[in-house]
């Protein structure tokens, strides 16, 4: 699991990775070429299950090269479930909001009915969390809802990704319901007719480099933002649109996943709740890492010399033991930050 940037979430989740949708300014498809090696090597590998009729990939543990890499995306943006990764939210301890599927549509057709179940069961054991869900196919949460398999709870957040007026989009009373415009192609006419039926709208512009990329006008963001205030919901831009709309920017959230208001740097309190990783120097909470202590002899009492993130305590520990080469690691650490700084 990643921190993000994306700008209404904590952290990513991506226990199924990839998606068939072809969509021409999809960022993920370009990002899992980065961290895919050589995908016909990979194939001729035996670190997975492939289910041939339904061609979808499985893997049980993290995927590792025959020259000792791990590779994030190994099949490239082929449908796969990462089952090694279903713990990993019992790992945060305080409550975060958690996009599920940053990488993939989790409930795009392709994806089987068991793997959602598998996602759902484990998400469960950490109901701490907020998740949010994003899909481009939102008939499946209804075909899920009457398989009884969509979880009702108040921490699930269902959004549809859309781009016109005219796509389709889910709502429903007793579930909590997004729409995230993004990228924004058009005007919105009639946006109200989508505004009243959400709990939250999220807007943001096309990002890259692409040929044909559409930049947005003023007044499809305005008339979207003035509908939402008409009917008291909470509209965020994300923060490709905060130089367009210069003073007219806000990010606003629905009660339940307001986010706690950051605090300021070189103050005691801050300096009291967070610390930088000793090793790739990520900031976090303290009480998200690992404190390494140390003493001098037997009987004084130990001094904390650094705090580590999990991913590096976990890399130094396999180092000292001799499972993996320090440089090795230290390239690890260093795709990593690349990711992160994709999401």
């Amino acid at each position: 699991m990643n921190k993000t940037k994306i700008d209404w979430a904590d952290h990513t989740w991506n226990p199924v990775t990839g998606c068939r949708h072809e969509c021409p300014y999809c960022y993920a498809r370009t990002m899992s070429k980065r961290f895919s090696g050589d995908i016909r090597l990979n194939k001729a590998s035996d670190e997975y299950e492939y289910d041939e009729e339904r061609d979808l990939y499985i893997l049980d543990k993290p995927f590792i090269t025959r020259s000792d890499r791990s590779l994030n995306y190994p099949f490239g943006f082929e449908p796969t479930l990462h089952r090694y990764r279903m713990d990993v939210p019992q790992k945060l301890k305080q409550s975060k909001n958690i996009f599920v599927g940053s990488m993939a549509d989790l409930f795009g057709e392709w994806v089987p009915d068991e793997w959602i179940e598998e996602v759902f069961k484990a998400s469960e054991k950490s109901p701490q969390h907020n998740y949010l869900f994003l899909t481009k196919n939102p008939k499946r949460y209804v075909e899920l809802i009457e398989k009884k398999i969509l979880r009702t709870g108040s921490n699930y957040w269902y959004g549809t990704t859309t781009t016109a007026p005219e796509d389709i989009f889910f709502s429903y009373d007793q579930l909590n319901t997004f729409v995230s415009i993004e990228p924004i192609l058009q005007s919105w006419p009639g946006a109200s007719s989508v505004v009243k039926k959400v709990d939250w709208i999220i807007i943001g512009a096309e990002t890259g480099n692409r040929k044909d990329k559409v930049v947005p006008k003023k007044e499809w963001i305005t008339t979207l933002m003035e509908q939402g205030r008409e009917s008291g919901i909470p509209i965020l831009l994300k923060n490709s649109l905060r130089e367009l709309m210069g003073e007219e920017f806000i990010q606003e959230f629905p009660d339940g996943l307001k986010q706690l208001e950051k605090i300021p740097r070189n103050t005691a309190l801050y300096k009291r709740l967070y610390s930088s990783c000793g090793s790739c120097k990520k900031i976090d909470l303290k009480s998200e890492m690992i404190a390494i202590l140390a003493r001098r002899k037997r009987g004084e009492t130990a001094k904390q010399l650094a705090y580590l993130c999990d991913t590096c305590f976990d890399g130094w520990r396999e180092v000292l033991a001799g499972i993996m080469r320090e440089e090795d690691f230290k390239e690890k650490i260093n795709k990593k930050k690349e990711e992160s700084e994709e999401n």
